[in-house]
């Protein structure tokens, strides 16, 4: 099943894949005028493998945060956009694990990679280098693809008979749920006190596992919600966004996007070279 996409070429793992892999996304941006992607923050990790040059990434965009190359990136959980530094051509593939799934592919909790990046050889070793071989080799979207189905469903297979997602708390599980459901739309109290919980409780397990609380997690949700919104092809004005997205004003909305992006929204939009890509 695939769709296009602004980024490129998108599809959906293979059935067995996606309780942990919520997507695929292949790239080949050209001709772009250079500039600094944003990015943003939202509701999976982020892995990315390049089919060209290394990616020049920081942890934070206009903040200092030093550059990085990187051939194959693995990230966490982020509060921030991270700064993709492009001379105008982008050629990879993106894959989005689910916070969840991080214990299946990595076979650690996403909680460990919160805020961090991290080249992929170091959290898949032999099997990183290979994908990337493998990928570059191929010559068609859906050849890389299945490469991806292929060895991400062997790795998930390392971690033997009913795999790690078994160690995630249901109730932590069901929080995540509730809270992509909803965009970050839920009181926390309210959704501890029906799982049985404190608040307290739920926060330090919610964090335990994936490295943001329950209350952070909701703003990153409602920020992507807005970004996705912001970032579309014909998209509303800022109050607009604001009010769909769940801000009680635009106000809030820009202070939110300060944070997250470290530009206001105007700023974002001008500096944003690949919007509307594809």
């Amino acid at each position: 099943m695939e769709d296009h996409t602004a980024a490129g070429t998108g599809a959906r793992p293979a059935p067995a894949l996606r309780r942990y892999v919520d997507s695929y996304v292949g790239f080949d941006l050209r001709g772009l005028p250079a500039g600094v992607h944003c990015g943003p923050p939202g509701r999976v990790l982020t892995t990315v493998i390049s089919l060209a040059d290394p990616l020049e990434v920081a942890a934070g965009v206009d903040d200092g945060s030093p550059v990085t190359r990187f051939g194959s990136v693995g990230g966490g959980l982020m509060c921030r956009s991270v700064a993709i530094h492009h001379d105008g051509r982008q050629q990879g593939v993106q894959v989005a694990l689910t916070p969840l799934g991080a214990r299946a592919v990595y076979g650690v909790p996403a909680a460990e990679l919160a805020h961090r990046l991290v080249p992929l050889d170091e959290l898949l070793g032999a099997l990183a280098v290979e994908l990337s071989d493998r990928l570059r080799s191929a010559t068609t979207w859906a050849a890389r693809f299945a490469v991806l189905d292929e060895l991400l469903l062997r790795a998930v297979g390392r971690g033997g008979p009913g795999g790690h997602e078994h160690r995630v708390r249901p109730e932590v599980a069901e929080a995540w749920r509730r809270l992509v459901a909803a965009r970050g739309g839920v009181q926390v109290g309210a959704l501890a006190a029906e799982l049985g919980w404190s608040r307290r409780y739920l926060g330090e397990r919610f964090r335990g596992e994936l490295g943001l609380s329950p209350k952070t997690f909701a703003r990153v949700l409602r920020f992507a919600h807005a970004h996705e919104l912001a970032a579309a092809e014909d998209p509303l004005p800022w109050g607009e966004v604001a009010a769909v997205s769940g801000y009680a004003d635009q106000a809030h909305l820009v202070r939110d996007w300060r944070e997250f992006t470290g530009r206001s929204p105007r700023a974002w939009r001008r500096g944003e070279v690949l919007l509307g890509a594809g």
